[in-house]
């Protein structure tokens, strides 16, 4: 039996979020304690901008950068610990069993020692990878813009399986169980057998996707470039319903968090919305100062989100009900999105700037 056959459990047990959405569902949740008020802990400066989600695992920050590097940085301190050149990133990094595994603009899939952040090996794809990567038992799976999802063993890259879709693949797979889901630019939610890649089926979305779907039992949330928001039951593969706003409506970039009965999802006509699973009506909305392409992350009752603003906004809204609770001003706009470490939140920006934001010193 591989040695990387538990990659789920090793990731879970060392990692506070080891991926894209924090867990292989991709709902964007964790159960850390934040205090009630955040502060810059620590600023790390890339030198240009950061445009996904840090993963943090092990007592460390792993974050991709525009100037074609991954670093590691300590979460206590923010000093750097390594820093491995490989293309410009876009996408977030995943970790499990120490091992870093990344996707660069090039087209190009490494997989890095997370100690050292030496390159065991890379894989090549057809096109750009903005997506990060997740797990299945000893394999990782990654998607790419050339309309494929690739599944490879974790240990040596080799690749297992493929599975083609009409367009490029702009997210990454959610994984349930030994079923994993991709939306793409082919305006469908593919839902396929992990093991294997063969597919059970698709469910048309009615737009083109960007984001990655957050998966809660056997429901499937997802913006669509087309302005809406829909659930998917990925067993009928059935649509069950779909928001789209009432005014000045605009696509969805952001991948939906999913808690408490609730979808919270940032849109790019400068709102946040919280719509009830169930029915898809809207609870209530936020308007920030830029679009929301980034994805918003559910913590303890609230949600903490960035936005494509001037003003660099950094937003903290509470779950139930959407009021502001804090406003922070960082150093540039957000494109990216945030990630959870034990008592912080982890978020870069376009300048480059990584800001660990937990208790006050």
């Amino acid at each position: 039996m591989s040695r990387l056959l538990p990659l789920l459990a090793l990731f879970a047990l060392a990692a506070d979020w080891p991926v894209f959405r924090g867990t292989p569902t991709m709902t964007g949740t964790a159960s850390e304690a934040l205090p009630d008020q955040l502060a810059e802990r620590w600023a790390f400066k890339c030198k240009d901008s950061v445009e996904s989600a840090p993963a943090v695992a092990d007592g460390a920050v792993f974050v991709g950068s525009m100037d074609r590097h991954l670093y590691r940085i300590d979460l206590a301190t923010g000093a750097e610990k390594w820093k491995a050149k490989l293309g410009p990133i876009k996408a977030a990094p995943a970790v499990a069993g120490g091992r870093v595994y990344v996707g660069d603009v090039e087209g190009k899939f490494h997989c890095l020692t997370a100690d050292e952040g030496k390159v065991l090996w890379t894989f090549e794809c057809g096109g750009e990878i903005t997506a990060g990567a997740n797990f299945h038992g000893p394999n990782v799976l990654i998607g790419s813009h050339d309309s494929t999802l690739y599944c490879l063993a974790a240990r040596d890259g080799k690749k297992v399986w493929e599975y083609k879709i009409d367009g490029p693949v702009n997210g990454s797979a959610a994984v349930a169980g030994d079923r994993t889901f991709v939306a793409g630019c082919d305006s469908l939610l593919h839902v396929l057998d992990a093991r294997t890649g063969k597919p059970f089926g698709t469910v048309d979305l009615g737009g083109q996707a960007a984001a990655t779907a957050a998966v809660v039992g056997d429901v499937a949330f997802v913006g669509t470039m087309t302005n809406q928001v829909v659930a998917v039951d990925t067993v009928t593969r059935k649509k069950l319903w779909e928001f789209e706003a009432k005014r000045r409506q605009q696509p969805f970039y952001s991948s939906a968090a999913a808690a408490d009965g609730l979808v919270v999802i940032g849109s790019k006509d400068k709102k946040v919305y919280a719509l009830d699973q169930k029915s898809g009506a809207e609870k209530w909305s936020f308007v920030t100062e830029g679009a929301v392409d980034p994805s918003p992350v559910v913590v303890g009752g609230r949600v903490y989100v960035g936005c494509l603003s001037s003003t660099a906004e950094f937003y903290v809204l509470e779950l139930a009900s959407g009021k502001l609770v804090q406003q922070l001003t960082l150093d540039s706009a957000v494109s990216g999105s945030a990630a959870v470490g034990p008592g912080c939140i982890i978020v870069g920006t376009e300048k480059g700037t990584v800001y660990c934001l937990g208790a006050a010193k």
